[in-house]
């Protein structure tokens, strides 16, 4: 058998025939998801591949009647669900370009969004539907869960013949997810097959130690599925073959807790939002968590008494926590494992999760650049973190004159301000639009995190002339001040802190802060110390 075809067999390359292949391969993974899809409530919330498959080609059939065709894009906007990936495998079958968007995305910001993508089809659920101006953005409408005047509706694409597969180039575009959008309007982000799947899930897909799934695991997600992540992460981890997959659609724990406890799984990535909102949960009885031998975080900062829960929530002798930083451009940079050694506070050492590891072996290269100058600076000195990677993405749609501007030759802004040790550790700064004068936000944010456990989050807003406000995130809205002075006595000054509840902060549908949308709920100005320029 020739390389290529063996590659076929060996790693994840198609979108759009993904599951066909997975279910060719004859292995017996299950599927569970929190509640049924929205797509096909009728199968219930334990599925097979075959069945999945053959989802997929029906969707495919849907987005041809509703007039889909190679090269358009067809936008994807729900409740966050898994679905999202079988859709997008649908679009990207017919040859279409899949563009997930979140629906948690402010409205101003989603039909901004939209006007930039100008779908042929636009994919979304009742309750988006009704949004003023969001069905007006595109020339047609599917909605998946009802009808809606002058809207098509899932009646009026069924039983269309399945479409014929279309294989794109593996340098065209193959899929569009957007940025979180912490400062302002995300980027759209085109990735193709190249950069995806074969470097991004080709390179997870992997059986690698400690890491890799195994064939007895049970492997859970709870993210948010309109991100790209969950294309690499649903191809890579399907591929390896575990004993089942688990979809968490959302962070509550009246769906995510009986979920968890049912399945039990032994690796569980989810959103450092969604880590901190579980967190409770996590002590005292393991329960659900007993059995996870691998936690996975992405997306956002995590801080050290999180993980230390999680950790400690476990009933396996040596779990480890992996640490992944990246952005949605690049795919994963540098990763980092920690353990219960590692996270330990003992003899005043506060133990840091801003060390960020070592970049990702053969795949990626670091270099720290002057932020005036771009020119590079020597090993331990602070300043913009720069990467080289082959899953770069392709460009940003509507806005590809940003995109070169991030470009330094060969090398990508990040936008984060950081170090490199001599040995090639990163460790991580702040977003450099979020820096402030002779320390560091996250740094702080950590501290105060594990001095007072009755914080859920703490956010420091940089404000020129002032000292940085803290905006601190309880369950009820309350703070003990005594407690507060004495955590932050030799800190750096701060002001008065801003006591808020989980649901009054401003975020991203990947649970991050939108730290220009609080400033603006605070009444504060939206001047910053950092530029901006790299975001």
């Amino acid at each position: 058998m020739e390389r290529k075809q063996m590659a076929f067999f060996t790693r994840p390359i198609e979108l759009g025939t993904l599951f066909d292949d997975l279910a060719d391969r004859g292995r017996g993974t299950g599927v569970h998801v929190s509640r049924p899809l929205d797509i096909a409530p009728h199968l219930g919330a334990d599925l097979d591949l075959p069945d999945l498959a053959e989802l997929v080609r029906e969707a495919a059939g849907w987005l041809a009647a509703a007039g889909a065709r190679r090269g358009d894009r067809v936008a994807v906007v729900k409740r966050n669900h898994w679905d999202y990936v079988l859709l997008s495998c649908a679009a990207a079958r017919i040859g279409a370009v899949p563009a997930t968007l979140s629906a948690d995305l402010p409205p101003d910001v989603l039909e901004i969004l939209l006007k930039r993508l100008e779908p042929a089809l636009l994919v979304t659920d009742s309750a988006l539907a009704a949004r003023p101006g969001v069905a007006v953005q595109a020339p047609r409408t599917l909605v998946l869960d009802g009808t809606a005047k002058g809207l098509l509706s899932l009646d009026d694409v069924r039983g269309w013949a399945v479409p014929p597969v279309h294989r794109p180039a593996l340098d065209d575009p193959l899929a569009v997810m957007h940025t979180s959008g912490t400062t302002g309007v995300p980027k759209l982000v085109v990735h193709s097959t190249r950069t995806l799947l074969r470097r991004l899930a080709g390179f997870e897909a992997h059986r690698w130690p400690v890491l890799g799934s195994r064939p007895d695991d049970v492997v859970a997600s709870a993210i948010s599925f309109a991100h790209g992540r969950a294309l690499a992460w649903t191809a890579s981890v399907l591929w390896l073959g575990p004993a089942k997959v688990l979809a968490v659609s959302a962070p509550g724990w009246e769906e995510a807790g009986p979920f968890l406890a049912r399945h039990r799984p032994t690796t569980l990535e989810a959103l450092p939002a969604t880590y901190v909102r579980w967190q409770r949960r996590a002590l005292g009885e393991a329960g659900p968590f007993a059995r996870v031998r691998l936690y996975i975080s992405t997306f956002d900062a995590v801080h050290p008494p999180t993980v230390r829960a999680f950790l400690n929530a476990t009933r396996r002798r040596r779990p480890v926590w992996m640490q992944g930083w990246g952005q949605s451009e690049t795919g994963p940079l540098t990763f980092r494992l920690l353990t219960r050694r590692s996270m330990a506070d003992d003899d005043g050492r506060h133990p840091t999760t801003r060390d960020l590891g070592r970049p990702v072996p053969t795949r990626t290269r670091l270099r720290v650049v002057d932020r005036e100058t771009l020119r590079p600076l020597p090993r331990g000195a602070s300043g913009l973190v720069v990467c080289r990677t082959k899953a770069l993405c392709l460009g940003y749609v509507g806005e590809q004159e940003r995109w070169q501007g991030k470009r330094l030759g060969g090398w990508w802004h990040t936008g984060d301000v950081g170090t490199l040790s001599r040995t090639g550790r990163v460790r991580f700064v702040d977003r450099e639009t979020d820096t402030i004068p002779g320390a560091s936000c996250v740094e702080l944010e950590d501290v105060i995190d594990d001095r007072l456990p009755e914080v859920l989050e703490c956010v420091i807003l940089g404000v020129p002339g002032r000292p940085s406000l803290p905006v601190v995130v309880t369950e009820d809205g309350g703070l003990d001040r005594d407690a507060w002075r004495r955590a932050v006595a030799d800190l750096p000054e701060l002001a008065d802190p801003v006591v808020i509840t989980w649901d009054q902060v401003p975020r991203t549908g990947t649970g991050k802060v939108r730290r220009t949308a609080l400033r603006e709920l605070l009444g504060e100005t939206p001047d910053t110390y950092g530029t901006g320029r790299w975001t």
